[in-house]
């Protein structure tokens, strides 16, 4: 099984309908998925539940963590849910390394059932992030395209306690970065200056489609994306002429992060 998590400091970022576009996709093309949803807020348990395509836990999310032994069942498709009590886990300091353990022995226990799992997160800097990092293949960061985020490419990578560097060095040396990927992108002028700097100053993270000079990896800011989230909807089953655009532009995309996902060989050593 390999594990991927998304991860970025700031919310809002479209983290939460990137992982929701990517578990359907995996499990389209026949991969047996295991979506967990560490974040509070259920961006990612929401959609989910509503496509009634997962078979949902019968534990929550924080139980990964605070129980040991945790299991779910065998199924194609599986969504462990987001759980309020996440919010409370980082205020108990002295059970964090064990919290981290009990996440690496899940997910090692659910090795043979998965083909991937699909891990999304809280923004906030917590034992939830550093717990999925410690134990995940890979990391994928959504981005959006204004200064502020292009900046905050520095704490990616080198934040003291969840930066990608510190906790590769530190926790958990298979980690590799996938890379940015630019989310909620319009055909702005702002927004097309701002990519040209993206790529100007972190080439090395973007993720190629092919060798055609600015063809990189990103997620349009589309209303069809917005409705078949707040809908549980498939985005590439909806019947709407604008689902079928939308699904045309993010579909070469996707399907890279996929094969990206299954390949055994690392493709950035950042």
């Amino acid at each position: 099984m390999k594990t991927l998590v998304l991860a970025n400091q700031k919310g809002g970022v479209g983290k939460s309908a990137v992982a929701t576009l990517l578990a359907h996709h995996l499990a389209q093309k026949g991969r047996r998925v295991l979506a967990i949803d560490l974040d509070h807020q259920g961006n990612f348990t929401q959609p989910l539940t509503l496509s009634k395509r997962p078979v949902v836990a019968s534990i929550t999310a924080d139980r990964l963590l605070t129980t040991a032994g945790a299991r779910v069942a065998a199924e194609r498709f599986v969504l462990v849910p987001s759980s309020d009590v996440l919010m409370g886990l980082e205020r108990q300091p002295a059970q964090h390394t064990p919290f981290a353990q009990a996440f690496r022995n899940f997910l090692a226990s659910s090795a043979q059932q998965f083909d991937v799992c699909v891990i999304d997160t809280n923004p906030n800097p917590d034992i939830r992030v550093i717990a999925a990092l410690a134990s995940a293949d890979y990391l994928l960061s959504p981005i959006q395209l204004n200064q502020e985020a292009i900046d905050g490419v520095r704490s990616l990578l080198h934040h003291q306690r969840v930066g990608y560097h510190k906790i590769k060095a530190v926790l958990n040396p298979k980690l590799t970065l996938l890379g940015l990927l630019p989310t909620l992108v319009e055909p702005t002028p702002f927004q097309r200056s701002n990519f040209i700097a993206l790529i100007e100053r972190h080439r090395s993270l973007m993720i190629p489609l092919s060798d055609k000079a600015g063809d990189y990896a990103r997620i349009p800011k589309r209303s069809a994306i917005t409705e078949a989230l707040a809908e549980g909807l498939v985005l590439w089953e909806m019947k709407k002429t604008a689902a079928r655009e939308t699904w045309a532009e993010i579909e070469p995309s996707l399907r890279h992060l996929a094969n990206l996902l299954t390949q055994q060989e690392a493709r950035h050593a950042v």
